[in-house]
């Protein structure tokens, strides 16, 4: 009989989904606009953030908690990177991993803004952190244009 090596089997198999939770997907408006546009029940959550940017990075804790208790409660958080594409190996890629971020991320590859941001948020200037909270089929609809402070973002989601 077979002896199974479970041993090996299992670290590959926790080595393969550490991997697969790490990838960014470099998306253009149109696929962004899909992913931010859902017409369900859920409440979409998306920041938009950098990895040069110090109040980025500072509030990105709040919205991995709200990633790991929003689930159950119907909300969904996007994490769209404005960093260069070039940067995508080099830099945003190893941040990610090195932060252990579990909410979707997505880099943003649309350099100019004039293109494409007053279709998804024209009071928005292109200042990063911004932060945009949605539900199309409920008609929710929250921009927040400044760094979120520790609390804030629950307390938003739970008034919404």
């Amino acid at each position: 009989m077979k002896q199974r090596r479970w041993y090996l089997i299992i670290p590959l198999f926790l080595l393969a989904l550490t991997i697969r939770a790490q990838s960014v997907k470099v998306v253009k408006y149109e696929d962004l606009e899909r992913l931010v546009r859902v017409k369900d029940d859920t409440l979409n959550v998306v920041n938009f953030w950098a990895t040069w940017c110090g109040p980025c990075v500072k509030e990105l804790p709040q919205f991995e908690a709200l990633n790991k208790t929003g689930a159950s409660k119907k909300v969904r958080v996007l994490l769209v990177s404005m960093d260069d594409v070039k940067t995508l190996d080099n830099k945003v890629k190893p941040f990610v991993k090195q932060r252990k971020l579990k909410s979707k991320v997505v880099l943003l590859n649309e350099p100019d803004l004039n293109t494409w941001v007053d279709k998804l948020v024209p009071e928005w200037s292109g200042a990063l952190p911004m932060t945009l909270i949605v539900n199309e089929k409920n008609q929710v609809r929250k921009f927040i244009g400044k760094p979120v402070k520790e609390g804030e973002l629950q307390s938003i989601i739970n008034q919404l």
